[in-house]
């Protein structure tokens, strides 16, 4: 199987030798997204403004690659402070129901790119 390489100008452009996704068969694998804007800044706010923005940006990268979020089978999250969790875990619910969540993996990171609060990568179905 070949890999497609998936860009889109919808999010930031990627800050080092990466791509947004990967595909592979009718799998996407997801850069991990960090609270930038379109125009690569980062987003103001706390911990629930940047959730937000990860999300927008996830699901921007999926439905470019003709997924979306209902498709998410595994999601990794990486916070800076575990303290934020029960905030981040908020905005994360209003984009995954629990009867079709995906799989998850929540860890406190020493430092995230750009200082971010958070960031977050997923695997889909396409």
């Amino acid at each position: 199987m070949s890999k497609k390489i998936i860009k889109t100008d919808k999010v930031a452009l990627p800050i080092g030798p990466y791509n947004q996704a990967v595909v592979i068969g009718h799998l996407i694998y997801t850069a991990g997204q960090i609270p930038l804007d379109q125009s690569g800044h980062m987003v103001a706010g706390g911990i629930k403004e940047q959730t937000e923005q990860v999300m927008a940006n996830l699901k921007a990268v999926l439905e470019h690659a003709g997924s979306s979020l209902d498709q998410v089978i595994k999601a990794t999250v990486f916070l800076k402070d575990l303290n934020d969790f029960a905030d981040m875990n908020e905005v994360y619910g209003k984009y995954f129901k629990n009867q079709t969540a995906p799989a998850r993996s929540t860890l406190q990171v020493a430092r995230i790119p750009k200082d971010s609060l958070v960031e977050i990568e997923v695997v889909a179905h396409i």
